[in-house]
């Protein structure tokens, strides 16, 4: 049953998104207030152009320590090299890609255009389905 769920059954289709040229300031504090921990950067066109984490996050934090310097745009912190799945891939395959890399979330793409986001916590979203 769960290899007929697909991980657009699942996603998060309403997304909190980054711009690269916004403040990394306004950006750790939409991530705190939004309580997620990682979003979308996407360019004036909508491409995707990068993704920013809790992680890429720590590098402000460490700069902040030591350099007094709270300071830089989203493109300055972001991933730029972005793996991204699918909207019809099955849920089952997600959970293996979740096992097998250290993502918490991964963009999810329909005809080459940004439509989603599924994370870990959506895998066990739709395994409580099952139940």
């Amino acid at each position: 049953m769960l290899k007929s769920i697909k991980v657009s059954d699942y996603m998060a289709a309403s997304l909190v998104t980054f711009k690269p040229d916004m403040e990394m300031r306004l950006a750790i504090s939409l991530l705190v207030e939004k309580r997620i921990s990682g979003a979308p950067v996407v360019d004036d066109h909508g491409n995707l152009v990068g993704i920013l984490s809790e992680q890429d996050c720590m590098k402000v934090a460490l700069s902040a320590g030591y350099y007094d310097d709270y300071a830089g745009q989203v493109k300055d912190y972001m991933s730029k090299q972005v793996t991204t799945i699918e909207a019809d891939t099955s849920i089952l395959a997600l959970a293996q890609l979740f096992i097998d890399s250290p993502f918490r979330r991964y963009p999810v793409m329909q005809n080459n255009r940004l439509v989603g986001q599924v994370s870990r916590r959506d895998v066990l979203r739709a395994l409580e389905a099952l139940a």
